[in-house]
């Protein structure tokens, strides 16, 4: 454990040397303490880059509680780490069953949260079915799929508190959503597969900016790119942009590579798998493992078998062969280190900058998902070209 532990603050001070953001911001959260008497409740993706945006925010006088948000996204050694740490409680390992994250969570909710920081929206959802809001003063969501869901809970009368979506700042889903997914999907991707990208052609199952981002990649790989978007303005704008759009069932026959980004349920379902090409190899960039249809793969199998690490094969009775990478779960992380560091240092001074602002304002702000406000997006967009100038 101790072992472990210790190459988990190695992964942690070697982002922190990259994150230059965080390093200001932490800084002065030092010295303000603008978190001291709340009680911040993470339900993050436990890497490196996470550990700092933690370790930022108890810098500053939180005591947290940091739950995971995907049930293989969660490093062990960073998990340790951050449990040695005093304020810091962690409840998270990775591949824990469902019903075990579901339990940690709800001992995140019993820690009676003032403030949260989360990808997918699962706490607040939980907050919501537990009618547990206690004294929590707001939310910060820094995915599409979560600020979806809070703008349900919204629009049904269930979210009683402000909430901010991250996701929503230019200086997110222009960089994050682009060039993290885009780099990070592919980088999975590769080391999983150990399979040239160039001359293959790649699918791609939405066209939003995690889209964008994951053909722009693909061709610089020297792929030939499809796109599959239900949306005609963006598909238009796919063809614009060089991509040829495709209806699904076309490009499943295609295709050596499909990646789903949609964040929505049972995008690639048994029809569109009925059509998939021999040998082809299936990745979810989007934030929940739903978007591919394991179920449906499992009927349609007549075998399945574990092809190498990471990647299950599955055998059809016609003999045509598919692989699913990381149980189709958000691949970047499942099967490799998420988006690169200098990205997240990005998306997360964005998240202790907003969770700083939900305490600072002179009158709270009534319930209802809030962009980030323009002077924060602003400011880091400052920041960031300190260090890139």
């Amino acid at each position: 454990m101790k072992e472990q532990a210790k190459l988990g603050w190695e992964r942690i001070e070697w982002a922190q040397a990259h994150m230059p953001l965080h390093a200001e911001i932490r800084s002065r959260f030092e010295r303000e303490r603008p978190f001291s008497g709340q009680r911040i409740g993470a339900a993050l993706h436990l890497e490196a880059k996470t550990a700092n945006l933690i370790l930022t925010l108890h810098a500053g006088g939180a005591e947290m509680f940091v739950v995971g948000s995907n049930p293989l996204s969660t490093q062990d050694p960073i998990a340790l780490a951050l449990a040695e740490v005093e304020g810091i409680t962690v409840a998270a390992r990775h591949g824990e069953p469902e019903e075990e994250r579901l339990r940690n969570i709800d001992l995140l909710v019993d820690f009676s949260p003032t403030l949260i920081v989360e990808d997918g929206g699962d706490v607040a959802w939980r907050l919501a079915e537990r009618g547990a809001w206690g004294e929590l003063l707001g939310i910060c969501e820094e995915t599409t799929t979560g600020v979806e869901r809070l703008r349900a809970l919204h629009q049904s009368g269930q979210l009683p508190v402000p909430a901010i979506a991250v996701n929503d700042a230019q200086m997110k889903y222009l960089f994050d959503n682009r060039y993290g997914t885009g780099q990070s999907t592919w980088d999975a991707i590769m080391r999983a597969t150990n399979l040239l990208i160039a001359g293959k052609t790649v699918l791609i199952v939405g066209y939003g900016w995690c889209g964008k981002g994951l053909a722009l990649r693909a061709r610089g790989l020297g792929a030939r790119v499809l796109v599959c978007e239900i949306d005609p303005v963006k598909a238009v704008e796919a063809a614009m942009e060089g991509f040829a759009p495709v209806e699904l069932a076309a490009g499943m026959e295609e295709a050596d590579f499909v990646v789903t980004a949609t964040g929505k349920p049972g995008v690639v379902d048994e029809a569109a798998l009925r059509h998939a090409k021999d040998g082809q190899l299936l990745a979810n960039a989007g934030h929940f493992g739903y978007e591919i249809d394991r179920a449906a793969l499992e009927r349609l199998a007549q075998e399945s078998f574990p092809a190498r690490a990471g990647v299950t094969g599955y055998r059809f009775p016609d003999g045509r062969t598919v692989y699913l990478l990381g149980e189709g779960e958000l691949v970047n992380l499942a099967l490799g280190d998420g988006h690169p560091v200098e990205i997240m240092d990005i998306s997360f001074a964005l998240q202790a900058l907003s969770l700083e602002h939900l305490i600072r304002e002179g009158e709270r702000p009534s319930p209802g998902v809030y962009p980030v406000p323009q002077e924060i997006d602003r400011r880091v967009a400052e920041l960031v070209l300190n260090w890139l100038r």
